[in-house]
């Protein structure tokens, strides 16, 4: 097979029992594309055939519809006399599986992160209506030393959808009991089925083992699984509380929210040991949303934010900027305060979550700094140029912009409240 429809097929990248996936060439967008093609013999059983069918449209529904950078991307969907098939982002590298055997387990840092931005992806879609239903580590892909992609999400359930959904699907191993037992499922059953997914990555074996799905399926309902811990010592007790309470099968006890599902990750960093000069990118996403300035940034604005700042710590009187320079960044204070001067002179004090030298990025130029900004106590600064930013989503940029305008109306009311001051006090001194 030379193409499939426009696509210029470069080769197969796996098969499976209902489909067929291959690397492929979009000529007219100028991108490799992985394709999933349904296999014309896994429709031939007219009840299979139906049911593959569905979990095709359920696929090809999202076609557009999520936009996340830990999620991968559905271009577009067809089905027609010549097949079904799905066009989707194409992501060099392998899946989380090699990471589940216990000779080829990540640090417990990475593992933190990585489901942390799990998290945040799957509470994206959950947003949208989504729940994912096959969450394991072969449907989350590693694009990175921690960065990852989840996908395949034929087997999702749309919460907000009127027709009948397919039931009995997915992985038995990673199902939550409820979804086991056919019972109406919300997104904490993806919360188990990743809690499933972190217990195997820490310790290399399942939470729940058994040579056949009868077992297994008796042992999820009804077993407490041993903590991680136990079979890997180095695993904090924090850590082992956290995949603790994903596994928990009353779902009143598990996690009610993906946000707090990844709030307790995020706080778990303050255990874990790290090398003083690496600050994680969950460490980072959780100080940006909780940041002042950033407050109406979605999380697909806030990760971008991430991929384009420099985070840089400076030490008590350590100047930032300096009173004449030039240059193109702006930055966001991530903690400590600093003081601006011009000319000696003290202007003002800036404390955590405020910005200083947003005119290189409003100016639309390289901008000669008017006053000049000294670390007050040890901070930590977001840089941001604005050639950078320029490479950012429409979407991240208006939220930049709309952040600056509120900092702006914010400054023109202090300063208005200053002057008024100002002329009452001197209108009192005349009399």
């Amino acid at each position: 097979m030379d193409k499939i429809g426009k696509y210029q097929i470069i080769k197969e990248l796996g098969r499976g029992a209902t489909s067929a996936v291959y690397l492929a060439n979009d000529a007219f967008a100028g991108r490799k594309v992985a394709i999933k093609l349904v296999r014309a013999d896994a429709l031939g059983d007219k009840e299979l055939g139906r049911r593959f069918h569905k979990l095709f449209l359920v696929e090809a529904s999202l076609a557009g519809k999520l936009s996340h950078p830990h999620l991968v991307a559905i271009y577009d969907a067809v089905s027609d006399e010549e097949g079904s098939y799905l066009v989707m982002e194409y992501v060099a590298g392998g899946t989380l599986e090699p990471y589940t055997l216990p000779a080829k387990l990540m640090t417990i840092n990475a593992i933190v992160e990585i489901i942390f931005k799990c998290c945040k992806a799957l509470d994206y879609a959950h947003r949208h209506g989504i729940i994912h239903r096959d969450i394991k580590p072969a449907n989350i892909l590693l694009t990175g030393e921690t960065d990852i992609k989840i996908s395949d999400f034929g087997a999702a359930l749309s919460v907000t959808a009127e027709t009948t959904q397919v039931s009995g699907i997915g992985s038995p191993a990673y199902m939550s009991p409820e979804q086991l037992q056919e019972m109406t499922l919300n997104h904490q059953t993806d919360i188990f089925s990743l809690g499933v997914v972190m217990y195997q990555l820490l310790t290399g074996a399942l939470p729940f083992k058994s040579t056949n799905n009868y077992s297994m399926v008796y042992q999820i309902i009804n077993v407490d699984p041993p903590p991680a811990s136990l079979l890997r010592p180095d695993t904090p007790s924090a850590v082992d509380m956290i995949v603790k309470r994903a596994l928990e099968k009353d779902i009143a006890k598990r996690f009610q929210t993906w946000e707090e599902f990844a709030q307790a990750l995020a706080d778990t960093f303050n255990n874990l040991q790290k090398p003083e000069e690496i600050v994680p990118e969950t460490e980072k996403f959780s100080v940006l949303r909780n940041l002042e300035f950033f407050r109406s940034f979605q999380d697909v604005d806030l990760w971008q934010v991430l991929r384009i700042s420099t985070w840089v710590r400076h030490a008590a009187g350590d100047p930032v900027i300096r009173e004449g320079e030039v240059g193109t960044g702006f930055f966001v204070l991530a903690t400590g305060e600093v003081k601006i001067t011009k000319q000696g002179k003290l202007l003002n004090i800036l404390r955590t979550g405020e910005c200083f030298g947003e005119m290189a990025y409003l100016g639309k130029r390289a901008f000669e700094r008017t006053a000049s900004v000294t670390a007050v106590n040890d901070i930590t600064v977001i840089e941001i140029t604005a050639e950078a930013l320029a490479q950012a989503t429409e979407g991240c940029r208006h939220a930049f912009n709309a952040a600056f305008l509120e900092l702006l109306v914010g400054r023109l009311e202090a300063a208005n409240t200053r002057l008024s001051q100002l002329l009452l006090d001197r209108n009192i001194s005349l009399f």
